[in-house]
């Protein structure tokens, strides 16, 4: 930055907070919009919800200089007293804890009653401010300006700094203090302070030329094994998970650590009752790193299960693979609530008002047994349900009702077919036109489609050989589903500018989403291709681009552009 900028520079030190992204919006002074920013990809209207929030402002003093319309960034988060109150309210009601701070705040932030928020006590850390003449042309000093417009800045654990000394006194302080904050924190955030500097210096394809990320270590503590669990997910796969005598580690009360895989078990060589090494990967998910002290006489070795915790069918362990499974996917609980919940994600059939608890509430009273089950609900059986309202159920039913409009390519994707994503489930809908063409294609012609190799080909046609699944897509047809593309696949193409392109996307974007980019490049004939490989043309990278990503793309040559770059040498920016 020193020899780039060619002159004096001084770094704002800031604390990096571990919560929600938010992006809020004013005009004349007033908070008219709230988005979460998410991974850049997509982002939420909680404006709703984030008007509950008490130290968020809705209407700035009159005589504050703030522009007309600018933008403040920061973190929703959830302080670390209201987490742990929060989860003793769940778990005597019964309900699932939140593993963390971050999930609660952003769980929260997605809950349909606002009053559900207010009470959950949510806070708001704000660090930047975007907008057209902004007070100073210094970032630090902007927000001591914004500080006196009523927003919550955290000045005092911030520093400006003028040598490398002062910024490592900084950094070895908070390695420290930050235990004492009461909201979360996973490093720290260098910027050049002066704007103008900030506009010289730029950006790269991965990120800001003026900031840099700080990591804190992750901390250890040291507690005891009491007994490992496992749990299936959607897919089958079966986690192990180590229960643990309780320890205090980055401010967090940790009962259960993942130990991933059999292999993992194996090479920690556990016994029950080892007193074991627990760390956080990036300060949120615990794991066991290692053994501090075996107890080889006192406790039997840990050894993978070989059926299924749930359904006691016989586990399997696929070649290539480092987990074990669980293949009676029709009949396992813990895989049938898994793909109801997949179904009714937002990126799938996007049916609001149901939540992982409502699936599990709904499958353990007998409402539902598969998705198809969810299009036989109605007022009445919902409303014999305790803690349902009328208001709730409308809610519920024209959710679904109105996920019968739901495209094709996104219904594929829901039905949760495994190895088949988003990318593949548009390519499976371009190719075979209804979901009849689909259920009677076999691999040879399944691999003929773009980015459809061997694994994904056998998967698909494992899964429409199963009669069970059969006559679930038989029971949706029959609720109305679309199984069919509604448009001739070139109808709603702009040009042919991207036409025999392969684009990979990677990274966070100021100027469109990740799924607007993708849209666009399909719609001008490119295709979005999930991977870098030698048949890439190029890779459209916003900021935090992944550094394995970056890697690959300069061992194969490949050329790296900016979304600026990208709109303006097709000139697709309408």
């Amino acid at each position: 930055t020193a020899k780039a900028l060619g002159e004096p520079f001084e770094v704002c030190c800031e604390l990096k907070y571990d919560g929600t992204s938010i992006s809020l919006l004013y005009e004349h002074g007033r908070l008219v919009q709230a988005v979460t920013r998410g991974d850049g990809s997509m982002g939420d209207d909680v404006t709703a919800n984030v008007r509950t929030i008490r130290t968020i402002p809705l209407i700035l003093p009159p005589d504050g200089d703030y522009p007309e319309v600018f933008e403040m960034r920061g973190e929703v988060l959830m302080p670390w007293d209201v987490f742990e109150k929060l989860n003793v309210e769940r778990e005597a009601r019964e309900e699932p804890l939140f593993a963390n701070p971050r999930n609660a705040a952003s769980g929260t932030l997605k809950q349909q009653d606002p009053s559900i928020v207010a009470h959950r006590r949510l806070d708001a850390y704000l660090y930047y401010i975007l907008g057209e003449q902004l007070p100073t042309d210094g970032h630090f000093e902007n927000l001591q300006c914004a500080a006196s417009w009523g927003f919550k800045i955290a000045l005092q654990t911030m520093r400006k700094c003028r040598t490398p000394e002062e910024i490592f006194a900084y950094i070895r302080y908070w390695d420290t203090e930050r235990k004492n904050l009461p909201i979360a924190t996973d490093g720290i955030v260098l910027k050049v302070n002066n704007l103008t500097q900030q506009a010289d210096l730029g950006l790269t394809a991965k990120s800001p030329r003026w900031a840099i990320a700080f990591k804190f270590q992750a901390e250890r503590a040291q507690t005891r094994l009491n007994a490992v669990s496992y749990q299936v997910g959607r897919t089958g796969i079966v986690t192990p998970v180590a229960e643990l005598e309780p320890v205090q580690l980055s401010g967090t009360m940790v009962k259960r650590a993942s130990l991933h895989n059999a292999d993992i078990i194996e090479s920690l060589d556990l016994h029950i009752g080892d007193d074991v090494f627990v760390e956080k990967g990036g300060e949120i998910i615990p794991k066991i790193t290692g053994v501090a002290t075996h107890s080889f006489l006192i406790g039997d070795k840990v050894k993978f299960i070989n059926r299924c915790p749930a359904c006691g069918s016989l586990l399997v362990r696929y070649e290539g693979e480092a987990g074990h499974y669980c293949p009676n996917e029709t009949a396992c609980p813990p895989q049938i609530k898994g793909k109801i919940e997949h179904f009714i994600s937002r990126k799938a059939m996007n049916i609001d008002g149901l939540g992982p608890e409502t699936v599990d509430f709904f499958y353990e009273r007998g409402l539902i047994a598969n998705v198809a089950d969810l299009y036989a609900l109605n007022e009445n059986k919902i409303l014999h349900l305790p803690g349902f309202r009328e208001k709730s159920a409308a809610n519920i039913l024209r959710s679904i009702a109105k996920s019968r409009e739901i495209p094709y390519e996104r219904v594929i994707f829901a039905l949760g077919i495994r190895f088949v994503g988003e990318t593949v489930a548009k390519r499976l809908a371009k190719s075979f036109a209804t979901m009849d063409e689909l259920m009677t294609a076999d691999v040879e012609r399944l691999i003929q489609t773009d980015d459809i190799g061997l694994k994904i080909a056998q998967s698909i046609v494992t899964y429409f050989a199963n009669p069970t699944n059969r006559r679930l897509i038989e029971s949706l047809r029959q609720c109305g589903l679309q199984y069919a593309r509604l448009i001739d696949e070139q109808a709603g193409m702009l040009s042919e500018k991207l036409t025999g392109l392969s684009i990979v996307i990677s990274g966070i974007f100021s100027r469109h989403t990740r799924d607007e980019y993708k849209d666009m490049i399909e719609r001008n004939g490119g295709k979005n291709a999930g991977s870098i490989s030698k048949k890439t043309s190029f890779i459209l990278a916003g900021e935090n681009m992944g550094p394995s990503k970056l890697e690959k793309a300069r061992q194969l040559g490949i050329e790296i552009i900016d979304e600026d770059t990208f709109l303006s040498r097709y000139a697709l920016d309408n």
